[in-house]
């Protein structure tokens, strides 16, 4: 039986959606220490590492001065600036690719970016023959959601650590996981796999 080819997804890690940030998530610096941990300790499980960022120049129609918290937002992770940068407890050192979403236009999943390159997630995933994704990050009820629906409809076998994600709202947070779980999705707990 041939071994199963398994990528870490970390989703939006970033200063702006962690506390001190432009829209930021509770818990979102605690993640990123948590996150960084569970790589030191398990990144020899994955063939492929990616993390995505947030990586906004014009988006349009994503920023607003009075934001909805809906379909347009505070300022935020703009390509360039502190903001938009790793939150620097997570390592990145153990990222293999970057992929990079939103410059021109509202992106949740992280399969709506491209490494610098320009090669889509999806390309880079296929390329390097991964069959199944763990997924973390930030925000639970928005990127992580949505990252997570692409990569079910994508047909990859899809294991959400719950253990391993921050969200804007409790109650659309475990909304998410629900969704994800009905659509085909394991939820698990990172720190209890053996």
């Amino acid at each position: 039986m041939e071994e199963i080819r398994r990528a870490l997804l970390v989703v939006d890690i970033q200063n702006d959606f962690c506390e001190g940030g432009s829209l930021a998530v509770d818990g979102g610096a605690q993640l990123a220490h948590r996150v960084t941990d569970y790589m030191r300790r398990n990144s020899g499980r994955y063939d492929l590492i990616i993390a995505s960022k947030d990586s906004h120049i014009q988006p349009r129609g994503h920023f607003a001065n009075r934001p909805d918290f809906v379909t347009n937002w505070p300022i935020h992770c703009v390509e360039g600036t502190l903001g938009s940068e790793f939150h620097p407890a997570f390592d990145s050192s153990y990222v293999d690719h970057v992929v990079l979403k939103g410059r021109y236009e509202a992106a949740y999943s992280s399969f709506d970016g491209s490494t610098d390159s320009g090669e889509s997630l999806l390309d880079l995933l296929e390329r390097r023959e991964i069959d199944a994704i763990d997924l973390c990050g930030i925000a639970t009820d928005y990127c992580v959601l949505q990252s997570g629906i692409n990569s079910l409809e994508y047909g990859f076998p899809t294991t959400v650590f719950i253990d391993l994600v921050a969200g804007v709202s409790k109650d659309t947070s475990l909304e998410a996981l629900e969704d994800l779980q009905s659509r085909g999705a394991n939820l698990k707990h990172a720190f209890e796999l053996r």
